[in-house]
This record gives structure tokens, sequence and C-alpha cells, in this order.
């Protein structure tokens, strides 16, 4: 019994070593801002409604220290949407490299139509893209 004991509060012990030993790299969000789409990809130009489809986005990031954060997805109208992409800036250490990231919206129509995308590419400049939805 004595034994049993001895290995509970081994394992015990361990744990709560490994649970305070936090890796200190982790990075505060300092901010979040615009960042430009350079491409798009799709897929299918023409698809069924009620289908699911993956658009996906490229951006150019100009360090380690920032990524994808999100999209603000707006339905203009009933066939058409706005895309902007969102990046996240950290605080840590990182290299001044830029790296290009991929990212997918998954596109269900719910009505037939043709739907014109466009992505906020900076400034007033939009990439439009149209998918045939039948």
């Amino acid at each position: 019994m004595k034994k049993l004991l001895n290995i509970g509060f081994s394992v015990l012990f361990s744990g709560m070593v490994f649970v305070s030993c936090e890796d200190d790299d982790y990075q505060t969000v300092q901010s979040i801002g615009k960042i430009k789409i350079d491409s798009v990809k799709i897929m299918q130009d023409t698809m069924d409604v009620y289908s699911i489809q993956s658009i996906k986005t490229y951006s150019t990031y100009s360090s380690q220290c920032e990524g994808f954060y999100g999209y603000d997805y707006i339905h203009d109208s009933s066939l058409e949407r706005s895309v902007t992409a969102y990046k996240y800036t950290t605080d840590g250490p990182c290299t001044q490299e830029t790296h290009v990231g991929a990212n997918q919206i998954n596109f269900s129509p719910r009505q037939t139509g043709t739907y014109t995308f466009k992505f906020w590419n900076g400034g007033n400049s939009w990439i439009t893209k149209k998918i045939v939805v039948e």
C-alpha cells in the first residue's frame, strides 16, 4: 500500500512539474489590421446549389510575427460578396523574412445565379471573381 502511495505522489509531483514548466515562447497579439489579398484560387467557376467549394486566398506577410487572423465576409446583396483579410502582429522576437500564407473560405450557395466576389487587394483595388451556381 505504501509503495502504491509513493507511486501516486511521484506521478502527481511529475505532473505538477511539467505543468509549471510552460513554454515561455508565448507571444501576445499586439494588433490586428487589414492585409491585402494578393491572389485568389477558385477551383470551379460553375457549381451546384447547396454544394460546398473552398475558395483559397493568398497574402504576403512581412515577418514571422504576422499571420492570418480572419476574414470580413460581407453579403453586399443576394449574389455579391466582399471579402477583406485581416492579420495579427505579435510582440515577440521573430525573423523579418516575408512569407506567403494561404487561407480559405468555404462557399455554399443557397440559390442559383452568378455570384460576384470582390477580394480586397489594397487601397481601392479589388480582385473580382465570378461563380455560376446552377
